[in-house]
């Protein structure tokens, strides 16, 4: 007989990847047809974030986490990556103009939303994906399925939080391309990130700490007319 697992890593029970991938996938999906859609804002937001609440109950809803087993950490460590996201830019002028940052393979410094439509509508709706969707897609994606699936690709064998250094590293590394010419910052979260779940196995705690920076950088991008961190 084997010893049961901690509480706080145990094995979900879904064998499925699209339970954990589906959200990621359409989000990307959404990000790469945008510009084509028959839609102007607000209502491509609107229908934007319909669709990813739509896509995380339908491919996810039985995979989710109940609650956060470590709040009161989780949102102190949200408020600490958020500070260390602006801290390069504030601290050093000029800093994301850096050759480092802006080129042909990281990209460019650029936002998502015109100045025509810096609306309070537009602004609350974009404020609320980014604080309440995107962190159930993004960590469904990058703390639930990949550094499992990298360890083994029958990835439901492998509890939450599982250490392995190249899962680690590779997470890490891939969270920071999708961040583009903030790939510094963006390693750096991905692995503050990837070491909270390997302390706490428990995916609320991250979905809860990428909520925490999101919401705090949103108030910072609203308050100080910084746009270009709204990627």
């Amino acid at each position: 007989m084997t010893a049961p697992l901690p509480p706080e890593r145990p094995f979900v029970k879904s064998s499925s990847s699209i339970a954990w991938v589906g959200p990621f996938a359409v989000f990307m999906l959404w990000l790469a047809v945008d510009k084509w859609l028959p839609l102007a804002n607000p209502a491509k937001e609107i229908v934007r974030d319909l669709v990813l609440v739509a896509a995380i109950i339908g491919f996810s809803r039985h995979v989710l986490p109940r609650r956060a087993l470590h709040w009161g950490a989780s949102i102190a460590i949200g408020l600490a990556v958020f500070a260390l996201w602006v801290a390069p830019d504030t601290l050093i002028p000029g800093w994301r103009g850096h050759w480092l940052f802006q080129n042909d393979i990281t990209g460019r410094l650029k936002t998502s939303i015109a100045p025509a439509e810096l609306t309070p509508l537009m602004l609350a709706l974009r404020t609320m994906r980014a604080a309440l969707i995107v962190p159930i897609v993004e960590e469904l994606f990058w703390r639930g399925w990949l550094p499992r699936w990298i360890q083994d690709t029958r990835f439901e064998r492998i509890p939450l939080g599982t250490y392995s250094s190249f899962a680690f590293w590779a997470t890490a590394a891939l969270f920071a391309v999708e961040h583009g010419p903030f790939w510094e910052v963006g390693l750096l979260t991905g692995l503050i990130y990837n070491a909270w779940m390997r302390r706490t196995g428990s995916l609320g705690d991250l979905m809860l700490t990428h909520a925490v920076t999101n919401l705090a950088l949103s108030i910072y991008v609203i308050w100080s007319g910084r746009w270009t961190f709204w990627m």
